[in-house]
């Protein structure tokens, strides 16, 4: 069985940073996505952004981590979104409710949305798309 592994791709500007998460988010992996987004809080940073476009899997631990992090944030006066969200995300997002937290979406609205194919999420900005150079990345030994 292959070992899962996960790539955290960070780009700052000023407070705020697009973290750039690739692979894999389970139990083995979480802590990563934790460290990163602590990283970032630590590191003065106050809006942060989360592409997930490249993520190819994750389960509940992942949005146990996303949820820490934007009550974390929350917390420091800042603001945690997730963007390009894959379906899977999108679902376990949905089924929680946690929409509204980690998407910026109004209470129900990715229900409706999630029946029409479709996952409203606003692209990171521009200013912010960078290439990608690893910040952190691991994988279960």
């Amino acid at each position: 069985m292959p070992i899962p592994q996960l790539n955290v791709y960070r780009h700052d500007r000023g407070s705020r940073s697009l973290l750039t998460l690739a692979g894999e988010i389970d139990f083995d992996t979480a802590p990563l996505v934790r460290e990163s987004l602590e990283k970032c809080l630590s590191g003065g940073i106050r809006t942060i952004d989360v592409d997930l476009t490249t993520l190819t899997f994750c389960d509940c631990s992942g949005l146990n981590a996303f949820l820490h992090a934007s009550q974390q944030t929350a917390t420091a006066g800042g603001s945690l979104q997730l963007h390009y969200p894959p379906p899977l995300v999108a679902r376990l997002v949905d089924l929680t409710g946690s929409g509204f937290l980690l998407l910026g979406l109004p209470f129900g609205c990715l229900s409706a949305s999630l029946r029409g194919g479709l996952v409203p999420t606003a692209p990171a900005p521009p200013e912010l798309l960078a290439p990608l150079t690893p910040a952190l990345s691991g994988g279960v030994l």
